[in-house]
């Protein structure tokens, strides 16, 4: 069977591209969860991939294309096309730091406790206008001009919040293409949408409707969306049908939950750099650990994590010096005064609970903040609870990471507010991210939990994900287009 043609739409790409110390060009696998869920794509189909170019190098090669996607080869051995966007410098800071990271993530993560922010002034709007419009419309030309270069039949497959304004774009401009748009961040209810200035909250909801189909990962996020359409922008929600009808379109919106590529995890857990890194946390440590693997975000309830942790050791005596929390932080998004300022706060508490209980060498939290995947790996391998306690999360990754890898028979103590809890949460153990006693008592739940039990619930974990994983989700988003491509399928 022919390949479908397929126009996958991205802030980040699959690569990135940079100079070695000998001057020669390399180039690096794209970072970030969605890049590594979606190079799976590659593999299936015949794919042009658009994205930004992020680095000097990327900029380079974008210019050395001729703004033109040209040929790259994925890990297999097979090829797709990738044209790369050189935004405008003020333009893309506008766009990614003012409105998608400062803006939206922290309203579709309920980030903002409302006394005191969010305060908007003049310069959102700027952002929104010179920025986040711009960057947009960059996104959605380079999709028109891919629909024009002998594509016209081909998927547009637009990932994020990055570009919600991009469809509408496009609609317009082509108005029989077929799109598609995966939001893989919470939909938050409408009242909250209603801290954006109207203009903009519109704008969202009406970019995304100007898709054939809109995913999210789980049933609270498609009925947040839908409910929020119809109060927002007074769009129409047939829930048997799962679509929502709004100025004479009709927008299909599915759950469609992601995963993590097993067969790499399997790899993973044999490599020699996993294996080195889990031979020195093994050495060092104690008879029980808490893992967790985070970025440095507000949204990772970190602090809270700590805090939760150092209450279980006031009420639990008996657990000094025989567990220790080995928290893996990836620093994130520094350029965002609220990043660095919880990176700040974080380091804080985690010294201060330090100070309090250490004693005889033992220091009950083991922080360390860097990029190093082959350690958190094998940290997925070690621990006998995992903490996954977000305060708001899409998806989360790690939740399914963790067990498939971890040879310990490890418990899942996770958020309730975290998108994998809609699947794993019959074999976790459940938490309110913003109950202290409650995560400090499961925390304990889970490291007091009878060894038939914690097997019971692991292994029920690790074949869930092995069931459902990456290759389960890439052939959901493939089998919705082709019913898409039926011109009479289409509601």
């Amino acid at each position: 069977m022919a390949r479908r043609r397929l126009i996958v739409v991205s802030n980040r790409g699959p690569v990135s591209y940079a100079r070695d110390a000998g001057g020669e060009r390399v180039t690096r696998r794209g970072g970030g969860g969605l890049v590594t869920a979606l190079r799976g794509l590659v593999t299936h189909e015949d794919v042009t991939w658009i994205a930004s170019a992020m680095t000097d190098e990327d900029r380079a090669v974008a210019a050395e294309a001729g703004g033109e996607a040209f040929e790259e080869h994925a890990r297999d051995g097979s090829t797709y096309r990738l044209r790369l966007i050189a935004h405008d410098a003020d333009a893309y800071d506008g766009f990614y730091n003012v409105v998608a990271n400062g803006t939206l993530w922290f309203v579709q993560h309920y980030l903002w406790g409302l006394a005191y922010e969010p305060a908007f002034g003049p310069e959102l709007g700027r952002a929104w206008r010179d920025g986040y419009e711009v960057v947009n419309r960059s996104f959605a030309d380079a999709v028109v001009a891919e629909l024009d270069n002998d594509a016209t039949d081909a998927a547009v497959c637009f990932h994020d919040y990055h570009l919600y304004l991009a469809p509408a774009l496009v609609r317009v401009a082509c108005p029989d293409a077929l799109l598609t748009h995966f939001v893989h961040v919470p939909w938050v209810q409408a009242d909250y949408w209603r801290t954006l200035p109207r203009d903009l909250r519109v704008a969202v909801h009406e970019g995304l409707l100007a898709n054939d189909v809109v995913g999210f990962h789980t049933e609270r996020w498609r009925s947040n969306f839908a409910h929020a359409c119809e109060e927002l922008i007074g769009a129409e929600w047939n829930a048997e049908e799962s679509v929502v009808r709004s100025g004479g379109r009709a927008t299909r919106a599915l759950v469609q939950p992601i995963s993590i590529d097993v067969v790499e995890f399997d790899a993973l857990r044999d490599d020699p750099a996993v294996l080195a890194e889990e031979r020195l946390i093994a050495e060092r440590r104690p008879e029980l650990l808490i893992v967790r693997v985070d970025r440095t975000d507000p949204s990772k309830n970190i602090v809270r994590g700590f805090r939760a942790f150092a209450l279980l050791l006031e009420r639990h005596p008996e657990l000094h010096g025989r567990v220790v929390m080995l928290a893996l932080l990836d620093p994130s998004r520094q350029s965002l005064p609220e990043y660095a300022d919880y990176l700040e706060a974080l380091a804080l508490e985690a010294r201060g609970i330090n100070d309090r209980f250490r004693q005889d060498g033992w220091w009950p939290i083991d922080l360390e903040i860097g990029d190093n995947f082959h350690q958190s790996v094998a940290a997925y391998k070690q621990f006998d609870v995992l903490l996954v306690n977000p305060i708001c999360d899409g998806m989360n990754l790690v939740a399914k990471e963790g067990p498939v890898v971890n040879s310990r028979d490890g418990v899942v103590v996770l958020s309730e507010n975290a998108g994998a809890h809609a699947e794993l949460g019959e074999w976790a153990i459940s938490v309110n991210p913003f109950d202290l006693e409650d995560q400090a008592e499961a925390l304990n739940r889970a490291l007091t939990m009878p060894p038939d039990e914690r097997r019971r619930r692991a292994a029920a974990i690790s074949a869930f994900v092995r069931e459902h994983d990456i290759e389960a989700w890439i052939e959901g988003q493939l089998a919705e287009i082709e019913r898409l491509a039926d011109p009479a399928s289409r509601v």
